[in-house]
């Protein structure tokens, strides 16, 4: 199913233009980055029309029903604490014929944070909070993060959630689709390849999978830390129906979602550039995974950038 992202109001709004919230996502997280000496820019770079595609042509959500400025840490979740409370409310409520979306890679949550922001999902004030003690806006995200429906993990795990959670919505009948945003540095993970044969094997074609291929870990780059590659081949040799876009290419990802794929999940592989848009980022190349300015003078030259991308 494809739709329109609700408008404050909950009626359906026109359609968002991907391009331009991909476009001031990246804006948003490098505003961010400046402000705070550092932080997770590339995965913006690479991701940001994942995302905003997703969230503008591709989900079908009701309108948020979470505070526009998120509340503080309410305590892990457990019979004695009725108060706890998930991020998944910002995308929403749950409904049979509404999607289900989790967030896998728990580093990306500045990015995530940004695109809810950019979608009007959460407020221009949601970011005040980010990485202090006590708030829910947390660096690396946690099940009370906005946006996040279940703790994903260290890494990896989001994907056997949404499994878990598929195969419950297919034997209550339930017509919503499970989406998943996954970084290829988790198709290094056991998991993701047992949650995926599982997935497979219950024939849960009412989940979608995007990943973010843009080819570099923590480590340095996917080929030299520990290859996956050919992706789309072993994808499709475990069951799932894959195909493989430019993953900045937003009428490509749309087009992708609704790749037929009866009996089986569907897995977008989006080719990325962890620069895309940043031209300054690829003298730092491969050590990109979380960006601390070297001096002053490098910071100037990303606040120049902004002030570049702010006038344009």
């Amino acid at each position: 199913m494809v739709g329109s992202p609700p408008m404050a109001d909950g009626s359906a709004g026109p359609q968002m233009d991907a391009r331009q919230v991909a476009q001031r996502i990246r804006r948003r997280v490098l505003a961010h980055v400046l402000d705070h000496g550092g932080g997770y820019l590339s995965q913006a770079c690479s991701s940001a029309e994942i995302l905003a595609t997703l969230y503008c042509r591709v989900m079908r959500l009701g309108p948020s029903i979470a505070p526009a400025v998120p509340a503080p840490f309410l305590g892990p979740p457990g019979p004695s604490n009725p108060e706890a409370k998930s991020g998944a409310g910002h995308n929403g409520p749950r409904g049979e014929s509404l999607d289900r979306f989790f967030f896998s890679p728990a580093h990306y949550a500045l990015v995530l944070y940004s695109t809810l922001v950019e979608v009007g999902r959460l407020g221009e004030r949601a970011l005040d909070d980010f990485n202090r003690d006590g708030s829910s806006v947390e660096l690396i995200a946690a099940e009370h993060s906005p946006g996040i429906e279940a703790m994903p993990g260290s890494l990896a795990q989001a994907l056997s959630q949404a499994a878990g959670v598929a195969f419950a919505r297919k034997l209550r009948g339930e017509r919503g689709r499970t989406w998943v945003f996954m970084s290829d540095g988790e198709l290094q993970e056991g998991q993701t390849w047992e949650a995926l044969a599982a997935m497979c094997f219950h024939r849960l074609d009412a989940v979608g999978i995007f990943v973010d291929v843009n080819g570099l870990q923590c480590d340095g780059p996917m080929h030299d830390v520990m290859n996956v590659e050919p992706i789309v081949e072993r994808l499709r040799a475990f069951g799932a129906s894959a195909c493989e876009v430019d993953g900045h290419d937003v009428d490509a990802l749309a087009e992708a979602a609704s790749t037929p794929h009866q009996g089986s999940p569907l897995c977008v592989v989006a080719r990325t550039d962890p620069c895309r848009g940043m031209e300054l980022l690829r003298s730092r190349i491969p050590k990109l995974h979380h960006v601390r300015f070297r001096d002053e003078a490098e910071r100037a030259r990303y606040r120049a950038l902004l002030d570049g991308c702010e006038q344009g």
